[in-house]
């Protein structure tokens, strides 16, 4: 099939090696990562010391209090999901929320958005069993990034900035943590997190009084739940401002924390073009892309030019392919009972292909699945309906009591990490830690980072399969990315921060380079898109009717294309959308392969 030719210019070059890859969001991640494997380590060593160093340098868009999702593949051939997505606490009722806290919407901050953190709890199990590192090497790194200090992230300096009335008006510990002075610290400025690097010598203390490698890491795992989970109860219990603008206290308890275990799961997957594709189950939003592909793999022939997102008929299938695979995300899509073989059956993805047709929907458009009864859609509204106070079919929201629903002093909606790592074994991982960022609720002083917020992305609505539910998963964004040969053997690892945008910016990658043979460097280059037209899984859940993110540098052409198509069109500039990396390994010649985003001015892959 002939794709636009990539442009010949790439911002990174596509590494080479036979010994050991790596591609974070962040280089200092990437450095800690290759520095295990150049040290003996294993591609799940590297991953957890590369995780740890992410919650200390990029605390705007991950931190221990928050989450993850993977996807691993052994060199023994096993494949599997590892899911570190933490329940709703035993008081998330809907009742609750409803009833008691007057609301209509999980805030998207404060404590009542908080989930039980998981992210820790899934590194330390995946160091446990696939692993070969004491934990004290590998969270060494993390522990010299946060007590010696590292530079600050323009990045950071900025989320600060805009958040800074907040902190210093409501969340007093958050000031104190990041207005130590009173002023934001300038970017470059070396900054520390010595709370946490306490608690990171905590845990490697009880990993070094037990009597081999893998019981430390048990004893680690039972210390992390003992120091946090007493802290967190004391802390939430007391009201804080959360996003509705009103003070609320949290509902997370010391035995919500110390329940939780991380755990592992079998994987959702597809054919494609020769490759099986792996993401994890529908309590994430990974089968998104399962059911995108599928949707797209029918498309050949004299249809083969829609499978190229960089002209004007392959960018508009694109993007409707999406809503549909959304609309069926937001209608099926939970920690439940969701028909997710039927949903990405080749029947089925039939008659979704039948409804691309060649202008811009402006519609959500779920599917029908036989025998089920479909739940009803979420409220649909407009980011202006959300800003007048307007819910559903013009009715007055409760949030805020009637108010306007605004963002108190400033967004709090943060972002994500991802991170791939590859050895000369074969092991590989694709992982997305996110959530506990800084600016999700107040710091827990004693333990120098605050909690997530993705109970937000779940319905005070009973009848929804994503509805908020004690111990159920908040259907998280996460959505890491595997991809196997015809013989099984994994062959590329990627993924990339956005929320929503997640699935959405892998596709045209997935397909440049499975379908069109970009390298992937030239893949992460090429222009992108993804639509809005679906409801947002982050307060306060709006959506843009027929709505389409784009980079300029698909050119005039294709942007005039779509806009006659009738996508409304947002321009979000020539680099501004994804940061997807990836690594690859060859299993018949060892040759293994890594690649990262120059977008955000903060990913950087490494290798030899």
């Amino acid at each position: 099939m002939s794709f636009t030719p990539p442009d010949p210019h790439r911002t990174r070059p596509d590494l080479q090696g036979t010994f050991g890859m790596a591609a974070t969001t962040h280089w200092l991640a990437t450095a800690s990562a290759q520095s295990v494997l150049e040290r003996g380590g294993n591609a799940f060593d590297a991953a957890t010391a590369a995780a740890f160093v992410l919650h200390v340098v990029e605390p705007h868009l991950n931190g221990p209090g928050g989450d993850m999702t993977g996807v691993l593949a052994t060199s023994d051939g096993a494949t599997k999901v590892l899911s570190g997505q933490g329940p709703a606490p035993a008081g998330a009722t809907v009742a609750h929320y409803r009833d008691t806290e007057g609301l209509d919407l999980v805030p998207g901050s404060g404590a009542l958005a908080a989930a039980v953190p998981g992210a820790v709890d899934a590194w330390l199990l995946l160091l446990r069993d696939h692993g070969t590192w004491p934990l004290r090497d590998v969270l060494a790194y993390a522990v010299g990034h946060a007590r010696d200090g590292h530079p600050v992230l323009g990045a950071v300096v900025t989320t600060i900035e805009r958040v800074a009335g907040l902190f210093s008006q409501h969340w007093p510990t958050s000031s104190a943590r990041w207005l130590p002075d009173g002023r934001v610290p300038r970017a470059g400025e070396i900054v520390t997190n010595p709370d946490y690097a306490v608690v990171l010598d905590r845990l490697a203390d009880a990993a070094d009084g037990a009597p081999d490698r893998e019981a430390g890491v048990d004893a680690a795992r039972t210390a992390w739940r003992e120091i946090v989970g007493p802290a967190v109860e004391a802390f939430v219990a007391t009201p804080h401002r959360h996003a509705d603008g009103r003070d609320h206290a949290g509902v997370l308890t010391a035995d919500d924390v110390g329940r939780f275990r991380a755990g592992y799961e079998a994987p959702a997957t597809v054919g494609f073009r020769g490759h099986t594709v792996v993401k994890t189950g529908a309590w994430g939003q990974g089968p998104v892309l399962l059911q995108a592909l599928r949707i797209l793999d029918g498309f050949d022939g004299s249809d083969s030019d829609r499978l190229d997102p960089s002209t004007e008929r392959g960018a508009h299938t694109v993007l409707e392919v999406l809503k549909l695979a959304l609309a069926d995300r937001d209608t099926w899509y939970g920690d439940a009972d969701v028909p997710l073989e039927h949903l990405l059956s080749e029947g089925y993805a039939a008659e979704r292909r039948a409804l691309v047709g060649e202008r811009a929907s402006h519609e959500v458009r779920p599917g029908v699945v036989p025998g089920r009864a479909a739940p009803s859609l979420p409220p649909l509204r407009t980011a202006a309906a959300a800003a007048s106070g307007i819910s559903g079919a013009g009715a007055a929201s409760s949030q805020g009591a009637g108010e306007p629903t605004v963002r108190t002093n400033g967004s709090t909606r943060g972002d994500t990490c991802h991170l791939d790592v590859v050895d000369r074994w074969g092991n590989m991982i694709s992982a997305t830690p996110s959530g506990g960022w800084l600016q999700s609720s107040p710091t827990v002083p004693e333990l120098g980072f605050c909690l997530g917020t993705r109970l937000q992305m779940t319905w005070l609505d009973e009848t929804s399969p994503s509805r908020l539910v004690p111990g159920a998963r908040p259907r998280t964004t996460l959505s890491p990315t595997l991809v196997l040969d015809t013989d099984g053997a994994p062959v590329l690892a990627c993924g990339t921060p956005g929320g929503d945008q997640q699935d959405q910016w892998q596709v045209p990658f997935l397909l440049r380079v499975l379908v069109g043979g970009y390298t992937p460097q030239q893949a992460i280059d090429a222009p992108t898109l993804h639509t809005t037209s679906m409801v947002d899984s982050f307060w306060p859940r709006t959506w843009t009717p027929g709505g389409a993110v784009v980079e300029s540098r698909l050119g005039p052409d294709v942007l005039a294309g779509l806009a006659a198509r009738g996508h409304v069109l947002t321009e979000a500039g020539p680099w501004s959308l994804g940061r997807i990396s990836a690594v690859t390994r060859d299993p018949a010649t060892g040759l293994l392969g890594a690649a990262a985003n120059s977008r955000g001015t903060q990913g950087y892959a490494a290798g030899r």
